[in-house]
């Protein structure tokens, strides 16, 4: 029988972006047990002020593809440009070959937009710090997890192309729903397992800013079971 708690250590510890999918859909009871769960996130004052947009049509993709991979290329020029020309300078160095490897994976996916299995698109209304939106959202990608579907959240398309993003969506232009997240998801070509990450005590401070956690985490607290 299942552990619960194991479970939820388990998806918690390894719901790392999946970018690399296989095109097998993703049915549609899945889908229904994945935004089941989205809506029970917490939400303030209750107000609920999200609709979710699933995209599956290979036609839509397809349109949506073009402006995706646009936003990804002025990501690399922009935001990323000196730490992608450092990573090139020296492919060797641990930090470039992190970037490098974070890099051919965001391409991928917008090498292969058109062919990610479904498209989960978060709008929200008067949710300005994002404080009922998000939480919905991870909530979709944890479920996905459940499921074995993986995911990957991207915002290039609210930041770069959010007009095109609603035109192409049909999303009407006078209610004021903004676009937050744009989530990939399909059943990953990797394997699942724990993101490399900054230890929790070096990120976290008590009671006042720079002061000691009063813990040291070396190393992750959970790990598979053999």
């Amino acid at each position: 029988m299942s552990d619960p708690e194991a479970d939820l250590w388990e998806a918690l510890y390894t719901t790392r972006a999946m970018r690399r999918m296989r095109p097998d859909p993703v049915p549609l009871d899945v889908q229904a047990r994945i935004m089941d769960a989205a809506v029970r996130a917490p939400s303030g004052g209750d107000a609920q002020p999200w609709r979710f947009l699933l995209v599956d049509d290979p036609e839509v993709k397809a349109r949506l593809a073009t402006p995706y991979r646009e936003s990804i290329a002025l990501l690399w020029r922009g935001h990323y440009a000196a730490q992608a020309e450092a990573a090139e300078a020296d492919p060797e160095a641990p930090g470039s070959r992190r970037f490098l490897k974070l890099r051919s994976s965001v391409q991928h996916l917008a090498d292969h937009f058109e062919d990610v299995p479904l498209l989960l698109f978060a709008f929200s209304r008067n949710d300005r710090d994002g404080g009922s939106i998000f939480p919905a959202v991870w909530s979709a990608m944890l479920a996905a997890r459940g499921q074995g579907v993986g995911s990957a959240l991207t915002n290039v398309l609210d930041v770069f192309r959010p007009d095109t993003t609603r035109e192409i969506l049909g999303v009407p232009r006078d209610r004021g729903w903004r676009l937050n997240a744009t989530v990939a998801m399909g059943y990953p070509q990797g394997r699942w397992g724990i993101a490399q990450r900054q230890p929790a005590h070096q990120v976290t401070f008590r009671n006042s800013w720079g002061e000691n956690a009063g813990f040291t985490v070396d190393e992750p607290l959970w790990s598979p079971q053999p």
